[in-house]
């Protein structure tokens, strides 16, 4: 529903992404248009309903690995952006788990 919403404003609208992990080499994008995505984002195309979306993303996600910062980076999305606070130390740190992955 939201990705309706996204698609639906002008093409030449600026979206800003959260993250990018430059698949095949390509150099990182932070920035896009709705233009773009509505041309190359196999995920959103025109016409696409929800079950097929669900379908799909379902499939390729049983095909993908974890990511490789997702331990770090769901410990500061979290916090809305928030580093954890010092620990005795003084020191900031992002704990990864040992037997959960």
């Amino acid at each position: 529903h939201s990705t309706k919403k996204v698609l639906s404003l002008p093409d030449d609208m600026r979206l800003f992404m959260c993250h990018d992990y430059g698949p095949n080499g390509r150099e990182i994008k932070w920035e896009t248009t709705v233009a773009e995505q509505k041309a190359s984002n196999i995920h959103v195309k025109e016409g696409i309903s929800e079950d097929e979306f669900v379908a799909m993303r379902t499939a390729r996600d049983k095909t993908l690995s974890v990511p490789a910062l997702i331990i770090p980076s769901v410990q500061v999305n979290m916090r809305a952006g928030k580093l954890p606070k010092p620990e005795d130390d003084g020191r900031r740190y992002l704990k990864i788990p040992l037997d959960v992955l």
